[in-house]
């Protein structure tokens, strides 16, 4: 019996180590499409925020595979937990984030644009200079329901905490 709940227990956070996978490259993936298809240019926070989405769904997809190699459980344990940890760390930075946007706390004083070369349209880098101005840390380039993409981050990031350490600290 206790294999059985074990074998089960085991396929579950083999599941949610996929499901969080999944949704950690959707909502990275949401954030460069806003910004190569939607050409939203991200601050420096915004790139910031995408940080734990890149180390963690390599970590996920790795907690995938322990139990296909024979790992031990807390292996896989370990990964979602770190995972978890990742995405605390996602709701800091798109709190910090929010609260520099509606001004309750400063910012960076280096907060601009971290994008590629600007296109100066034939003209010269000075005139180019006085068009283009890069995004500032706390202005929300885009509002949803009242809330910038740093607080949707937020939300999304405690989400995917929750659901890696629910699956983490499971009882087998």
């Amino acid at each position: 019996m206790t294999a059985t709940v074990n074998a089960d227990t085991g396929r579950q956070r083999l599941r949610t180590a996929l499901f969080l996978a999944v949704a950690m490259a959707t909502t990275v993936g949401s954030a460069l499409a806003f910004q190569y298809l939607g050409g939203y240019i991200p601050c420096k926070l915004c790139l910031e925020q995408r940080t734990p989405y890149y180390v963690g769904v390599p970590l996920m997809l790795l907690a995938v595979l322990a139990p296909a190699l024979h790992a031990p459980a807390w292996v896989s344990r370990g990964l979602l937990a770190i995972g978890g940890l990742l995405m605390l760390y996602g709701v800091y930075l798109g709190v910090y984030h929010s609260g520099v946007e509606w001004a309750w706390w400063p910012g960076p004083t280096d907060c601009t644009a971290a994008a590629g070369p600007v296109d100066t349209g034939g003209k010269g880098v000075l005139d180019a200079l006085d068009e283009f101005v890069p995004p500032s840390c706390d202005k929300a380039a885009l509002r949803i329901l009242g809330l910038s993409l740093a607080g949707w981050n937020a939300i999304a990031s405690f989400v995917l905490a929750v659901v890696a350490f629910r699956s983490a600290f499971a009882r087998d």
